[in-house]
């Protein structure tokens, strides 16, 4: 095959390339058990066995080294005093194939996926072709299993892996999705270290080494010494199929003479990038402690459970084939039958009839002598039949007999029956119940096989049982009514399951995947992320009614409803505004009722007993009329209202992404419509998510923040707030502005909100002055300042808001200080701090790419016409704006002239306090969408400048540039300052 844009080593690339210096690895500490490594579950060697010394040949392919031959091996030698010459030959063998194999790999990892697919399915059908050959050299060496089975083994290792992976993509770009800006590149690992056991010497490699050249890597075969020349025949067979297909020569190596010295040099050295380790505990251990990255194999102690409710026939012809299958060397195989008393005497009874033996409790005794030798499994027994096995033991059984089943209680050490057995050897537990069963078989699996395989036979309707049972069992595999041998490794009796010879258990067999293992744990994937701006929004009320008099016609709408629960204050209530609404819904077929113990800061006592009423009345609408507190008290009622299992600790959780908030309020608007009808220009509660409650019990305020709690309807209408006091006017319109300003700067502005937000601060630059200075006297103003709060609810209800709003929650909260108010005092001091193109520390979101927030302000200052040759003269400008605007609505420069000029010792209470403001205000959820990230201490000292300094002062004498405080805050906040009685009263 000609290989497409390259020429393979096996068609003219020279040696050279071939053996080309490899890429340095880097070094990793090893520490690898001196436990006996290979046979699956065989007697280990005592711990302080030294290694095999055999003499020892390594394939090399480029460049061979000669066959020495092998000297008897004692059982246990002692340590050597120092190298042997031989022995230093053996290491040095080993070392140039893991280099051949090293060089081969960065040939290989070129490969495009075609050609990696034509090597693969090449090497595929040579070992399926080898099949029968390779089955018989392997009963033929190790003395274990059935021939014919292993020919399935084999078989299956080839034909059902390539079947299943043929199409997997495993080279380059496996994965890409343009519109989300993802790709997922794959690379190969390098070079593995595959240890192969005894007990499946063959297929273990065709399954290795055809999914190390899937997924373009290189193999180092360590077979175990007893099946070293099946083993090697399988892997020259893959390996020439593979290289004669195109593959470089030197992929798949092996060590010729295998021993316990060199299989340990193997996983350790330097070169080799995973191990795939298939054997007993001891070999997995020393793969996991190599240093290396291992996948390995756990235990198996596979329990099968038969209910009451189960088919008997089925599930004992299903366990017989699986354990006589290859004479019980598959380590998922059956070991134990946990069977309802109920049934037990049926599933008995058709054991015997299916040709199981069943040994009396002496027969018992002398098996479990000699399957256990010194408390581990006995090598001589694995996969031996069941005829041989009885002789072995002591006694004779019928040449028809399949299995050898012992009864048996007890489950753990002292109990032969309860172990592992790798041979056609049942124990047998009665159970009393079901409950009984799952103990007995929870039990099994913790004793020695955890992690790895649990089979149940039960009805498959029986769900209450299946359910039950895949609780209860930590393994990764838990097969229902399938044989477990070929039921575990997959694609047989569920083809979801992925085919695999091993099978990892998961944390519970401490190993370190919990699957059965394929290519996608044998290849490096990686994710090219494409910067992306994510789906943004804008959301507001579905019907927005403004102009004077708008509220008589929006009204009309709402014909249909039956009941309507009004929300409000005391003083709306006293000044009759409830009447007239009552009055206009009356005529429409609605029935009133109306809460009128509104809270300035609304509590969760109130919202309580206003559900009280509400749930009695069962209202299809709410209707909240009045300011912020009136519409938050709504909002939260109407939420209560619909969902009454709503904890207010969780929706209230602080978020960083409202589309991806952990606890998320529900939709709204079945059971009511929520219409709001606001009666004074600030909050723009009307048409933003927002609402805040309070814990009158803890002290604690809850603000919440969803889309669900986004009115159905807004009614602006003017004529509601011609009465609004003079500060309330100045105060609520401030707020407007702060609200439109830092929606323009936030980090999450768009197209959609900054033209809100600049028409709205146009808007309060023109009416406000007009409004508090004139009044109702003025009805131009007025309408004016109220369409311009709600501009800005919509604009801040998308982009959100930033640390003046963050400082100015805990600024009121703390010193009693109206929240238009705290941020009118402090919104210059946030224009100096967010005005630069160099933040410290730029807030993070996709969308906002470099720092925008200074052109942002200029555009402000272009906006209101305020002059400027350079973005700094005009943030200048616009601060001197902000101030002058202050002064004439009646706002003081500084905070102390607020609340401390008539106490001496208020200052100092008030310092005291920056602190703990400061950290709130740094949790606050506004702060999120700030455009300069904030230290605390920069919080801190805003909140210390703008206790005492004017702005203009500080612009004067220090410039536009923010500069941070050197010293830190993180220092104790346990020492609260004592604020005496009275303190901050208003």
């Amino acid at each position: 095959m000609q290989l497409t844009g390259r020429t393979s080593v096996a068609s003219g690339r020279s040696a050279s390339r071939d053996l080309a210096p490899v890429r340095p690895s880097r070094p990793r500490a090893a520490r690898v058990s001196a436990e006996y490594i290979g046979d699956k579950k065989n007697n280990p060697a005592p711990a302080a066995a030294a290694p095999v010394k055999e003499e020892t040949t390594v394939s090399n392919s480029l460049k061979p080294t000669p066959v020495v031959e092998a000297k008897p091996a004692p059982v246990a030698a002692a340590p050597a005093a120092e190298a042997k010459p031989d022995a230093l030959a053996d290491l040095q063998g080993l070392k140039e194939i893991i280099n051949t194999a090293c060089a081969a790999q960065e040939v290989y990892e070129e490969f495009s996926q075609a050609d990696v697919d034509h090597i693969f399915k090449a090497a595929a059908s040579a070992a399926s072709a080898a099949r029968i050959e390779l089955a018989v050299m392997a009963v033929e060496e190790t003395k274990m299993g059935l021939m014919e089975d292993k020919v399935v083994k084999n078989h299956f290792a080839s034909e059902y892996i390539y079947n299943k992976y043929k199409d997997v993509k495993t080279c380059d770009v496996i994965e890409e999705d343009e519109l989300d800006g993802i790709k997922k590149v794959a690379e190969p690992i390098g070079v593995i270290a595959g240890i192969v056991p005894t007990t499946n010497p063959t297929s273990t490699v065709i399954f290795k080494c055809l999914l190390a050249l899937k997924t373009r890597n290189a193999i180092v075969l360590s077979p175990h010494v007893r099946a070293a020349k099946c083993s090697i025949e399988a892997a020259r067979i893959v390996r020439e199929a593979a290289e004669a297909a195109g593959a470089p020569k030197g992929l798949i190596q092996w060590i010729e003479k295998p021993s316990l010295a060199l299989a340990t040099a193997l996983m350790k050295d330097p070169k080799i990038n995973l191990i795939l380790a298939t054997g007993g505990p001891g070999m997995v251990k020393a793969a996991y402690e190599s240093g290396h990255p291992s996948i390995g194999v756990g235990a198996g102690n596979t329990p099968a459970v038969i209910d009451a409710s189960a088919d008997i026939p089925m599930a004992v012809s299903s366990i017989l084939i699986s354990k006589t299958f290859d004479n019980g060397v598959i380590c998922a195989s059956e070991q134990n039958m946990v069977v309802e008393a109920a049934v037990y005497d049926e599933v008995v009874k058709e054991l015997k009839l299916r040709g199981a033996y069943f040994m009396s409790k002496e027969e018992c005794k002398k098996a479990g002598e000699t399957i256990l030798k010194d408390g581990r499994l006995n090598a001589d027994v694995v996969g031996q039949k069941a005829t041989a096995l009885a002789r072995m033991f002591g006694f004779e059984v019928p040449v028809t007999t399949k299995v050898l089943v012992g009864e048996a209680s007890h489950i753990g050490h002292g109990e032969p029956m309860s172990y592992e057995k790798l041979c056609p050897v049942l124990g047998m537990y009665k159970a009393d119940d079901w409950t009984d069963a799952v103990k007995k078989a929870k039990s099994l699996v913790e004793f020695g096989g955890h992690g790895h395989t649990s089979c149940l036979y039960t009805s498959p309707q029986n769900k209450e049982h299946i359910n039950d049972f895949q609780q209860a069992m930590e393994t990764v595999r838990i097969l229902i009514n399938s044989p477990a041998s070929q039921g575990a490794i997959g694609d047989l009796y569920n083809f979801h399951l992925d085919p695999s010879l091993t099978l990892g258990c998961g944390s519970w067999g401490s190993t370190s995947v919990s699957a059965n293992v394929g290519p996608q744990h044998l290849i490096n994937v990686k994710t090219v992320a494409m910067r992306m701006e994510n789906m943004l929004w804008f959301k507001a009320p579905p019907k927005i009614y403004f102009k004077r008099g708008s509220l008589d016609l929006a009204l009309r709408e709402l014909a249909g409803h039956k009941r309507a629960f009004i929300v409000t204050d005391p003083p709306l209530f006293e000044m009759g505004i409830t009447t007239q609404l009552i009055n206009k819904l009356i005529p429409l077929g609605i029935q009133p009722k109306t809460f009128t113990n509104v809270e300035p800061d609304p509590t969760l006592g109130m919202v309580q007993k206003a559900m009280e009423e509400l749930r009695s009345f069962k209202p299809d609408l709410i209707i909240a009329i009045g300011g912020g507190s009136p519409m938050d008290a709504a909002k939260l009622m109407w939420l209560m209202y619909e969902h009454p299992e709503t904890k207010f600790e969780e929706v209230a959780a602080r978020f960083m992404d409202i589309r991806k908030r952990i606890n998320a309020i529900p939709d709204l608007g079945k059971l009511a419509k929520f219409v709001a009808i606001p009666t004074t220009s600030g909050t723009g509660s009307e048409v933003t998510p927002f609402a805040v409650v309070t814990d009158e019990k803890t002290g604690i305020k809850y603000p919440l923040a969803d889309y669900a709690l986004v009115p159905n309807m807004a009614i602006c209408d003017a004529n509601l707030v011609d009465s609004m006091p003079t500060r309330l006017t100045a105060y609520g319109g401030l707020d407007a502005l702060v609200h439109a300003m830092e929606s323009y700067v936030s980090v999450c502005a768009t197209d959609y909100t900054k033209g809100l937000s600049l028409q709205a601060i146009r808007m309060v630059f023109d009416y406000l002055p007009r409004s508090v200075k004139n009044g109702s006297k003025d009805p131009i103003a007025k309408e004016k300042m109220h369409n311009a709060a709600t501009i800005a609810g919509m604009a801040f209800a998308n982009a959100f808001l930033g640390v003046c709003h963050s400082m100015a929650h805990k600024l009121g909260g703390t010193h009693h200080i109206a929240h238009g108010l705290a941020n009118a005092l402090l919104i210059s001091h946030v224009i100096r701090y967010n005005a630069t193109d160099k933040p410290f520390k730029q807030t993070c979101f996709p969308q906002y790419a470099v720092p925008k927030a200074l052109d942002r302000y200029a555009e402000i200052a272009d906006a209101l016409v305020l002059g400027g040759s350079t973005k700094e003269e005009k943030v200048v400008k616009l601060i001197e704006a902000v101030e002058r605007l202050k002064a004439e609505v009646g706002v003081p420069a500084t905070i102390r002239e607020v609340v401390g000029s008539d106490k001496p010792e208020a200052e100092w209470f008030y310092m005291s306090s920056t602190l703990d403001m400061s950290y709130q205000a740094f949790d606050d959820q506004c702060t999120g969408a700030n455009p300069r990230y904030p230290l605390v201490k920069d919080l801190r000292k805003m909140l210390e400048d703008a206790w005492s300094k004017p702005i203009l002062d500080i612009v004067a004498k220090e410039g536009l540039e923010f500069v941070s405080p050197a010293s830190s805050c993180l220092k104790s906040r346990l020492d609260k300052p004592h604020f005496p009685a009275g303190y901050g009263a208003r």
